[in-house]
């Protein structure tokens, strides 16, 4: 995985895919963002533990599949809402496929946003433009979001 300072995004999905069009994704950004991937939810926890012990930054933002394989996207929101070093890090949760409970879950444990999973590069491309309108990407978390911004792709950000 890779490590940066405050400019990094962690991505935690096992869907080699949808890494790849994040990816490049971010590669196309405008702001100097770098990806950290974790494939599953122990590997998320360890880039965080490992981030912690080390003294770097917390991600920017977090971007969170749902449907994960060993340990369910919703205990992994759980257990980062859990750490109060990410309460201003925005939390998106994002998946192909979802129930409504899913959606309900997932603000109940703190996502600050469930979106429909982008298809194609042009798609998650346009995610990350809309996230960084909101401020997200900025690296001054979420109390300097515009609260009139939303993503729209289903569900919107809280």
């Amino acid at each position: 995985m890779l490590r940066q300072a405050n400019d990094t995004i962690l991505l935690v999905e096992d869907g080699e895919a949808e890494v790849l069009l994040i990816q490049q994704a971010v590669a196309s950004c405008p702001e100097d963002l770098h990806l950290a991937v974790a494939s599953d939810a122990g590997e998320a926890l360890e880039w965080l533990t490992d981030t912690v012990a080390r003294g770097y930054s917390m991600p920017r933002m977090i971007l969170l599949d749902l449907k994960l394989p060993k340990l369910a996207g919703l205990a992994v929101l759980r257990t980062l809402r859990m750490e109060s070093r990410l309460e201003d890090v925005p939390i998106v949760v994002f998946s192909e496929i979802h129930e409504p409970a899913d959606v309900v879950l997932s603000y109940q444990l703190g996502a600050n946003s469930f979106v429909k999973k982008p298809a194609n590069h042009a798609e998650f491309t346009k995610f990350l433009r809309e996230l960084a309108d909101l401020g997200w990407l900025s690296g001054k978390g979420l109390h300097h979001s515009r609260p009139s911004a939303a993503v729209d792709r289903r569900a919107t950000p809280r």
